[in-house]
């Protein structure tokens, strides 16, 4: 059954310098909207859910533009405030061969989410709104009052008997050199408010500072997370193991621990055109799963199908339907669709 769905987080501008030339090279951008929560709703609103977006942006014809491609992605956005006068950007270069991708960050501090004034959003009314909410690290890393906002979101939305979600997404980049000592108080707090969390082993390891005894990233996951669920009263954890090889090549394996039991999905290996948001169309794939009731195998073989597909398509935000998930997952698309 169809779920009302709401996530809190900031609208960026993606600007992308064409094909695999440097910024230094180019002349030419191409920009789109993005962030966390509008990739994890996009992919959750093609899934047959309705998804709200609780954010800032503004008042101008750069907020105007946002707004409708936000609806063109099936997202809602009359919880969006207007104000500010600035929206935070990222410069994307494309990797190509033994040279990475790069984001570039530029404006976020002054954007107009991030310099919401208190009592920017009526929490008890979102509180009400939707079934779920999603949160994520990325959030959780700007500042003391986006941080306070976000905690006092979660906490109301608990209050409320609605289901939390929290994206670890932990960006060194964004925290500073003391990051891991800065960030954990605040991400120990949204932990205690989560019902559903994507992370691995090394967010236990690095954020967390716990000390595993295994020395593989599969014993280590096993180990970790078990007590991590149990010390914040979670019910489900899920997250992804990454290898990159040479050739524009990734392998993706999925996992999920829920009711005191993994399940994993088949280690998956495809050519990836676009890799910025495919960790937001897993994450998406975990939620619908567990909104629509799905076994724990079934729901993490989803969310990495759902991860691999992103890929395949240019842009941040995913945009397979489940149907179209559901066919390669199960193998019953595999030429021209006519």
């Amino acid at each position: 059954m169809p779920k009302h769905i709401a996530a809190f987080g900031e609208i960026m501008m993606r600007l992308q310098v064409p094909g695999f030339e440097l910024l230094s090279q180019g002349n030419l951008l191409k920009y789109s909207f993005s962030g966390t929560g509008v990739n994890v709703l996009s992919a959750l609103s093609r899934y047959g859910h309705r998804g709200t977006l609780v954010s800032r942006l503004p008042a101008n014809p750069i907020g105007d533009a946002a707004t409708a491609y936000l609806r063109r992605l099936g997202i809602q956005p009359e919880h969006i405030q207007r104000g500010g006068s600035s929206i935070g950007m990222y410069f994307l270069e494309n990797g190509f061969g033994a040279r990475p991708s790069r984001v570039t960050y530029s404006g976020r501090p002054e954007s107009s989410f991030n310099t919401a004034p208190p009592g920017t959003y009526p929490f008890a009314e979102l509180a009400d709104l939707a079934d779920t909410v999603h949160f994520c690290g990325i959030t959780l890393a700007m500042n003391d009052d986006v941080r306070k906002a976000m905690k006092t979101y979660a906490k109301t939305v608990k209050q409320h008997g609605g289901l939390v979600v929290f994206d670890c997404n932990y960006r060194p980049s964004l925290w500073g050199e003391r990051g891991y000592e800065l960030a954990r108080s605040h991400y120990e707090d949204m932990l205690h408010l989560a019902d559903i969390v994507l992370m691995n082993e090394k967010d236990a390891m690095l954020i967390l500072g716990m000390k595993p005894e295994g020395t593989s990233r599969e014993e280590q996951l096993q180990e970790l997370i078990p007590t991590v669920a149990s010390r914040y009263s979670l019910s489900t954890v899920a997250g992804t193991h990454r290898s990159i090889h040479d050739d524009n090549h990734h392998s993706l394996r999925g996992y999920i621990f829920k009711a005191g039991c993994f399940a994993y999905s088949e280690t998956l290996t495809f050519p990836v055109l676009d890799r910025v948001g495919a960790g937001d169309a897993y994450a998406s794939g975990i939620i619908h799963g567990e909104l629509e009731g799905f076994d724990p195998q079934h729901t993490v073989a989803f969310a990495a199908t759902a991860g691999m597909l992103a890929h395949t398509v240019e842009g941040d935000s995913p945009l397979a339907s489940e149907q179209e998930v559901i066919g390669v997952l199960t193998g019953a698309v595999r030429d021209i669709l006519r």
